[in-house]
């Protein structure tokens, strides 16, 4: 048995009941960091309020060798850990095909995602987003600014009227990556932004903590903002619906007029 397990948004007490109960069962843990990362805890921190053992994998072990947690979840109750909801990553999913086709039953845990966090927060209607995208530091794609997918993807969900999660670069454990910052920030991802378009920008910094940050503003204003430590998601709008409008006026001090 091979059972996905997100661990949810922020810290080691984030993750779901359903989700607690299927580490405290499992004979073996297994978890990656790289495609997202929980900043409010460590492993260590992990292992000790959930009494259990960890083993991190790296991104080679669990993309291109996964034989030994296929083994393990071949003869046992492995459980596969991940920050946020563990499917929305397309590498987990190649895991639990392949694990499938070895004849391993798979399960999926829930947890809270960025994306579904980024809506509550802002108070933007959920079925009013579009295609997300990744924003990467331009030293990792080779250019110079943004991205023309990045810039595509935006600019298609705003003239269909949807807005657009930007889903800011990680490089924590890259051993290619020689670049100072690990997490994009969303002033650098703002002013990247600003260059392509001139209207509002959302930033979420934090989410699933005690006090995450909700800013909207210009995204020439929001790129001479702090908004602390990491995790941040920046979101671009498109036209807002009446409650929406009054959401980020509320919840989020949007300079929007009445």
């Amino acid at each position: 048995m091979l059972t996905f397990v997100g661990l949810g948004l922020y810290d080691e007490r984030s993750i779901t009941v359903e989700g607690k109960e299927a580490l405290q069962t499992a004979t073996d843990i297994y978890a990656e960091f790289y495609t997202s990362k929980l900043i409010g805890t460590t492993i260590q921190k992990l292992e000790y309020y959930h009494d259990i053992d960890i083993e991190l994998l790296d991104r080679a072990a669990v993309e291109q060798t996964p034989d030994e947690l296929l083994a393990a979840a071949e003869d046992g109750d492995v459980a596969f850990v991940t920050a946020g909801d563990t499917m929305v990553s397309t590498t987990h999913v190649d895991l639990r095909l392949r694990a499938e086709e070895r004849g391993i039953h798979t399960r999926v845990i829930h947890g809270t995602t960025a994306q579904t966090a980024a809506s509550s927060l802002t108070g933007l209607q959920n079925y009013r987003f579009g295609k997300a995208t990744t924003l990467p530091f331009e030293d990792a794609h080779g250019g110079d600014g943004v991205p023309d997918s990045v810039v595509e993807t935006i600019t298609a969900n705003r003239e269909r009227g949807l807005h657009t999660l930007v889903y800011l670069d990680i490089k924590v454990d890259d051993p290619h990556w020689e670049g100072e910052q690990e997490f994009m920030t969303a002033d650098h991802a703002a002013g990247l932004l600003a260059d392509h378009f001139d209207t509002l920008g959302v930033v979420v910094a934090r989410a699933g903590s005690a006090n995450p940050v909700v800013e909207a503003d210009s995204l020439d204003a929001l790129a001479d903002g702090d908004y602390g430590g990491p995790l941040h998601l920046l979101v671009v709008p498109a036209d807002l619906h009446e409650m929406e409008r009054d959401a980020l006026t509320t919840l989020a001090d949007a300079p929007l007029a009445d």
